[in-house]
């Protein structure tokens, strides 16, 4: 492994870990942590190359970040977790519980999306508009470079086709804001291939964990509690 991942943790119990989205940190969850720690053992990751994660040297990748999603569980004897991944991080769950089912106790997946056509075209115009630009100029500047790899997770990733959803067997909660910037029928989509999850809209847009921590946090709950 050629990083250590930052993270903060708090609580006891099952372990929970939490995904921030793209070019955040951690810190996006300060309105789940106090609530989270309070049941279950929580993990809240930087992922490569965000927050005080280093960059490292292996591919800046949904899927890269899926393996190193696994070593860190590894290394932390966490032999089983429940997941929930925020935008970015929600594809980062989605390609783990595909690849690593038995990794997997529970998966909340909060404004994920399949490809960049589940993003309303409003968004996704300017970030690939941005990626072309940055990735113009990454070779004469270090912080065009890094901005080409972050926005390029956006339009080169994840790529999942909707027929590997139905092998994931985690019990699963879809969850997104009424307007958020993935598109509501891409989400619902994705809750349909899903065997057997459930699909939770809150009013608000993509950033509703953030804006609506007690709405949000008690769909999270309920779901989880659930025998």
């Amino acid at each position: 492994m050629d990083i250590k991942h930052y993270y903060i943790e708090s609580g006891q119990g099952e372990p929970m870990i939490l995904l921030h989205g793209n070019g955040e940190n951690c810190d996006y969850f300060k309105g789940q942590m106090k609530a989270f720690s309070e049941r279950y053992h929580v993990y809240a990751i930087d992922t490569r190359g965000h927050g005080k994660t280093p960059r490292g040297d292996k591919p800046f990748t949904i899927r890269q970040f899926a393996d190193d999603l696994l070593c860190f569980m590894d290394d932390h004897q966490i032999e089983k977790a429940h997941f929930l991944g925020f935008s970015d991080g929600g594809n980062i769950a989605l390609v783990f519980a595909i690849r690593y089912p038995d990794r997997v106790n529970r998966l909340i997946l909060n404004g994920a999306n399949l490809n960049p056509a589940g993003v309303k075209r409003s968004v996704q115009i300017p970030i690939e508009v941005g990626y072309r630009m940055a990735k113009h100029f990454a070779k004469k500047s270090d912080s065009a470079r890094l901005n080409a790899e972050m926005l390029g997770l956006m339009v080169n990733d994840p790529n999942i086709h909707p027929d590997e959803l139905k092998t994931i067997r985690a019990r699963t909660l879809v969850i997104a804001g009424t307007k958020d910037m993935i598109r509501e029928p891409h989400t619902r989509m994705i809750s349909r291939c899903i065997p057997d999850s459930r699909l939770v809209f809150i009013e608000g847009d993509h950033f509703i964990a953030n804006k609506k921590p007690e709405e949000f946090n008690r769909a999270v709950l309920d779901f989880l509690e659930e025998p």
